[in-house]
């Protein structure tokens, strides 16, 4: 697996979509291209794909030139976008083996595919009548009927419902095993959740390619807690480690803690000995929020 991206952009008009933006990925895993809406996700994602033209720069996909042997990649990529194309009056098996005649994909593998998304007690059903949960892993199972070794998927989850996003969540999850697959988003928790990998775009910018796990190893702990009444924020330097205290509004505060072991107990301690009720207390990994938060901000 391998997918080098070298100064690639895109315009249209004077407008730069895309600025001489290079990326390399060489194993599989879930890949998230993070960012705020226009930020040029989804024009990445409609390059790598085949479907936008007339950009520059340059697309490898294993060694292979996207210009010049368009057909080649697409054999090996497959896509969901943002916008699902379904038929809405075509029943799920149906489409599906519509979309595999199209591959020559034998009945028995669809048949298999349908099992593995999660399909089988859907598949008589018409696509029309279908929840937008179950609607995206129809459009899931037809990228995935051809068993392309690169998936990417734009938006995934969006106008799904909690369990629902679970659900998909767990199937691009277990794709990552095998595949190297690429999400698009612009929710900090939907790559905390399912990415190796983190890609900040901004204004056409990569402005962070890093790991997960790199950006989880600071140290920096940060936790919002509220009491049942307002504390001096030097009485709260009292708890150990603490770097800083934010009191962000009424009873609510935000402390930042220089250390990586789970400070919560500490924080229980104190209100203990304050005579203090803990209303809410929320552990945030900061890292990635922060990260974006700065990296996307507007001057």
């Amino acid at each position: 697996m391998d997918i080098k991206i070298d100064f690639l952009s895109k315009s249209y008009g004077s407008f730069s979509v895309l600025k001489k933006i290079s990326l390399h990925f060489n194993q599989n895993g879930v890949i998230g291209l993070l960012g705020p809406n226009g930020a040029g996700k989804t024009t990445l994602m409609k390059i790598m794909t085949g479907c936008l033209n007339q950009w520059d720069g340059e697309v490898k996909i294993d060694g292979v030139d996207l210009k010049k042997n368009l057909k080649k990649i697409q054999a090996q990529i497959g896509y969901l976008p943002e916008n699902n194309p379904l038929y809405p009056e075509m029943y799920v098996k149906e489409y599906l083996k519509f979309v595999g005649q199209l591959h020559r994909i034998k009945t028995p593998l669809i048949e298999e595919l349908i099992e593995k998304i999660g399909l089988s007690s859907q598949f008589k059903k018409k696509i029309g009548n279908l929840s937008k949960g179950f609607k995206q892993r129809v459009g899931l199972a037809a990228a995935l009927l051809h068993d392309p070794k690169y998936l990417i998927l734009d938006e995934p989850t969006t106008g799904l419902d909690p369990n629902q996003i679970i659900e998909i969540r767990k199937i691009i999850q277990d794709l990552g095993k095998k595949k190297m697959v690429f999400i698009s988003t612009h929710i900090l928790q939907e790559v905390e959740a399912v990415c190796n990998d983190v890609v900040i775009i901004h204004k056409g910018e990569i402005v962070l390619n890093q790991s997960l796990k790199e950006l989880q190893s600071n140290k920096e702990q940060i936790i919002e807690v509220s009491f049942d009444y307002r504390v001096e924020n030097l009485a709260l330097t009292k708890i150990p480690k603490l770097k800083t205290v934010v009191n962000t509004f009424d009873f609510n505060y935000e402390l930042t803690f220089d250390n990586s072991e789970d400070m919560r107990p500490a924080i229980f301690d104190f209100a203990h000995e304050n005579g203090l009720k803990i209303l809410g207390l929320k552990q945030k990994n900061q890292n990635l929020e922060k990260r974006f938060n700065t990296l996307t901000k507007e001057v």
